[in-house]
């Protein structure tokens, strides 16, 4: 300050006793003759703007014409202080680049001053308005200065909140996203729906926008009704009280209609980026994932594939769709409000976002701390959660061992358990939103009482104070949602890493050759040195060699894990051989493109999935144009059509998830029925008939060699009553190696391994 003093006195290019003359000195009124502004526009305006800047003075004219300039100021203010008040802005005026530029054209021959537009004229007046402020201070006190530096403390508590959640994001960032990353995650995540979101942004920024500006009409409508006038509607033409009332009213009903208006537009866009985003990734996840290598679709995997395409995938949605839209509220209200308090009120700037800092960090620590406590209420909600399913899948135990009482204690232990640990989890949650209430309305209290004192003294206009009370508390509340938009925003960067290593992962190759032709295809295959092992475990097949002719039934037999099913799984192509060749009529499968491959061959497994739907889409699966005589044709092959006629719906009857509402015979003749109306020139059956009754089983085994009439089929069967008519049986021993081959009646005459699981199947050793 005193370099701006220094400065002041020291610039003599005005000379401000002779230049500036006081006219006429009443309370509340002065008029001074101003040499400097005669005959400048330009200089005229900065000096009255700058004036008008001052706390105390309500009005400010200057008039380019006469070099007159009218100051309106408080009647506590002293003439001495307008008169100090007036000659610093005179000189800091003249030493401006207007003052300056305006002064060129009194001297013989010089050229006019460049045109000045307003754009321009804005800078020196905020720099104008700002050092007479700074001169206000010293004289009466610095009272303003020890308010910046308090508004400069609060500035820099925020700063030191938001720089630790910031480097806590970044580090999250960089873990998830990784630092060679092209784009930020969250640019990824919107993809080509960059245009709707730059509209949702905008319209959001309209909207608060809107809302601000009714805070402020409202304001301006207690000041008429309190003063009879809001100074800034005379200048519209609105003298009377009446008239600014009545247009305060339009301008009201404007601005909610603008701001239901905005609010309804740009939360409709928000939800629907939300719901793009979702789709768009599900869609092109799912894509993906229905191409991946089976072994990333089996056991555990496939709750955490699905995990990903529905909470994951929704949570990218979701973050877009609700949490964005609050970080762009929040944004814009501090973008605008803070500018206007230290335009327009500094003196209460500092009081009026004291908050920020205590309700950010209040709202980070919560969300820290309320983390662990809805990790471990969640986690006793799955536990009552999985007793529950399990006590009552389990309904027949429970109730032959007459444990119902027990069941019964020990849901409700649990029970208790979960209560006790939501109790906590809301204990923290109504403590902090009463917390971010009290600060608000400390907040409220500490503007109203600063401000009053203010305007009471003569520092700040109630002009001003008065629109400008409540439109903090907008900004305050929002604040305590900070720490949810942080943990949304971490979890949506977990969330897109896990969708990305999914897609990651490695999709099925596709065979090198040409296509085949199913209608060609005649059913040979030839396993030549194959060996395989699943990742962790011994050989499933080692060196395996063996034949299937084409046009016969060759059926695969012997004990568990002897490599029957992994034979189907590399002719299908569900895994590749480490070693050897799997021949296709002389191809080999892994020079087939898939989908030729698996065009050719039809595939009964022994647990076979069936779809929610009706019996009639389930046998048509695959085979969507097949008629529906087409479908009763297959069903009768299968010996599946006379259980299905007597269901009241027939074919229409709706099965459940997986086909709860069947047996798992009935379950595997209509998976059998829809390999048959595939018509692939090869089949293979993985105990397609394990579940039925030998009747049934006999009446398969009869319709099937029909069936199999100029086709190759092979049956993998334990039960060796169901491969008892192949024209040729592999007996598969542990290891993966063929230990007999043959005829049902040749293997019987070895008395070797067939023989005897032959007869302990029949019962002959038992006896």
């Amino acid at each position: 300050m005193p370099s701006l003093l220094g400065a002041a006195a020291g610039y003599r290019s005005v000379d401000v006793d002779a230049d500036v003359r006081p006219r006429s000195v009443i309370p509340g009124r002065q008029r001074w003759d101003v040499k400097l502004v005669l005959g400048r526009p330009r200089t005229a305006e900065v000096l009255a703007a700058a004036l008008r800047r001052v706390p105390g003075i309500s009005e400010a004219q200057a008039s380019p014409v006469t070099g007159g300039v009218l100051v309106r100021h408080d009647a506590r203010v002293s003439a001495t202080d307008v008169d100090r008040i007036v000659r610093r802005a005179v000189t800091l005026v003249a030493q401006g680049p207007a003052g300056a530029g305006h002064r060129a054209p009194d001297r013989p021959g010089a050229q006019p001053a460049p045109r000045v537009d307003r754009g321009v004229v804005v800078r020196p007046v905020l720099a104008v308005g700002g050092g007479v402020a700074a001169g206000v201070a010293l004289i009466r006190g610095s009272a303003l200065s020890r308010q910046l530096v308090a508004l400069g403390g609060v500035a820099a508590a925020t700063a030191a909140v938001a720089r630790k959640v910031w480097r806590r994001t970044v580090d999250t960032t960089r873990e998830l996203s990784g630092a060679g990353a092209e784009r930020h995650p969250l640019l990824e995540i919107v993809g080509p729906h960059r245009r709707r979101l730059r509209r949702a942004c905008a319209l959001s920024v309209a909207c608060q926008v809107s809302e601000m500006a009714l805070g402020t009409f409202l304001g301006w409508t207690g000041l008429v009704l309190i003063k009879g006038e809001a100074a800034p509607l005379v200048s519209l033409g609105l003298a009377t009280a009446s008239a600014q009332l009545w247009g305060l009213a339009g301008l009201v009903a404007a601005a909610c209609a603008a701001v239901a208006g905005l609010s309804y537009a740009s939360n409709l866009q928000w939800r629907a980026l939300g719901q793009d985003i979702e789709h768009d990734w599900r869609s092109r996840t799912y894509a993906h994932v229905q191409h991946l290598e089976l072994r990333h679709l089996e056991g555990e995997r496939t709750s955490r594939v699905a995990g990903v395409l529905t909470e994951d995938v929704g949570q990218l949605g979701a973050f877009f769709a609700t949490s964005a839209n609050d970080v762009l509220h929040l944004g814009t209200s501090l973008a605008v409000l803070v500018p206007v308090f230290l335009l327009m009120a500094p003196q209460i700037a500092w009081i009026a976002f004291l908050p920020i800092p205590v309700i950010a960090w209040l709202s980070f620590r919560y969300q820290e701390k309320v983390a662990g406590d809805y990790a471990v209420s969640g986690e006793h909600r799955a536990r009552l959660h999985s007793q529950l399913v399990n006590t009552l899948e389990a309904g027949a135990t429970v109730k032959s061992f007459c444990t119902e009482d027990y069941e019964a204690e020990r849901i409700d232990g649990l029970s208790a358990v979960a209560q006790d640990s939501r109790h906590q989890t809301d204990r923290s949650t109504i403590r902090h939103a009463e917390t971010v209430r009290a600060c608000t309305t400390a907040s409220m209290a500490g503007t109203l009482l600063v401000g009053g004192r203010a305007v009471l003294n003569g520092t700040l206009r109630f002009e001003v104070f008065s629109p400008l009370i409540g439109l903090p508390q907008m900004v305050l509340f929002r604040m305590s949602r900070l720490g949810g938009i942080v943990d949304q925003y971490q979890r949506t960067l977990a969330a897109y890493d896990r969708v990305q290593r999914l897609r990651a992962l490695p999709v099925e190759a596709e065979g090198t050759g040409g296509p085949l032709d199913v209608e060609t295809v005649k059913g040979e295959i030839v396993l030549d040195g194959v060996t395989f092992a699943y990742p962790g475990r011994p050989p499933a097949l080692e060196d395996l060699s063996l034949t299937i002719p084409a046009g016969q039934v060759t059926a695969l037999v012997g004990a568990t894990g002897s490599g029957k099913t992994t034979i189907a799984k590399l002719l299908m192509r569900f895994q590749d051989a480490d070693s050897g060749a799997v021949l296709l009529d002389g191809r080999d499968v892994s020079e087939v493109p898939r989908r030729d491959l698996r065009h050719a061959i039809g595939f009964v497994a022994q647990d076979p999935f069936l779809f929610d739907g009706t019996i009639a889409d389930n046998i048509r699966y695959g085979s969507f144009a097949a008629s529906d005589e087409a479908v009763v044709e297959a069903a009768a092959t299968a010996e599946a059509h006379t259980f299905i006629a007597t269901l009241p719906d027939g074919y229409d009857t709706v099965i459940g998830e997986r086909g709860a509402a069947l047996s798992g015979g009935q379950r595997q003749r209509i998976a059998l029925a829809r390999a048959i109306l595939k018509d692939a020139p090869v089949v293979i059956l993985d105990e397609a008939t394990s579940a039925v009754d030998n009747e049934t089983e006999a009446a398969i085994q009869r319709t099937l060699r029909a069936f199999a009439t100029d086709r190759t089929m092979v049956i993998i069967a334990h039960r060796l009553s169901t491969v008892r008519h192949a024209d040729r049986i592999y007996v598969m021993d542990k290891g993966g190696v063929v230990a007999e081959q043959g005829t049902h009646d040749g293997l019987l005459a070895r008395h070797g391994l067939y023989a005897s699981l032959w007869q302990l199947q029949a019962g002959e050793l038992a006896a």
